[in-house]
């Protein structure tokens, strides 16, 4: 019996970015490029993509969730339940800025997990989540926890 979750594809991986369904493109479009660095590479009413100019393999991209490209039945904007992670360097530095300084609004206070993450989360737009994080050295019981893969 073959399994085919480990069956390799045929072809090459050219691009994996998630899509966010929302209500409004252009205030999505704002708080990606203004707070989290995204620039903009192609954009129309309905849809735009955007990248990190410092890690170009770093894509995001927002539709109209009432677009006919969606199909019927599934256009619906997210309402939570989505929660992207940024890993940076200084977690502390981005704290300031999104949150003391721009004032975004903070749904998890910045704090150090054993799991070996210091982060906080701020909501942005149509309920998702958005948690900035710093790699940090976990405790004994959750190091154990990796794998080398």
């Amino acid at each position: 019996m073959t399994n085919a979750l480990t069956t390799m594809p045929t072809t090459r991986l050219g691009g994996f970015y998630p899509v966010l369904a929302t209500r409004d493109v252009a205030a999505s479009r704002d708080f990606y490029t203004r707070h989290l660095g995204f620039e903009v590479t192609f954009e129309a009413d309905w849809y735009v993509s955007l990248r990190r100019p410092d890690a170009p393999h770093y894509e995001l991209a927002l539709l109209d969730h009432a677009h006919p490209t969606v199909p019927e039945g599934h256009r619906v904007a997210l309402r939570g339940g989505l929660l992207l992670n940024f890993e940076v360097d200084d977690v502390d530095s981005e704290h300031q800025r999104l949150v003391v300084e721009a004032g975004l609004p903070e749904v998890l206070p910045l704090r150090t997990e054993e799991f070996g993450q210091r982060h906080f989360i701020v909501a942005a737009l149509d309920g998702v989540l958005i948690d900035v994080i710093t790699v940090v050295p976990p405790s004994e019981e959750y190091a154990a926890r990796y794998t080398d893969a």
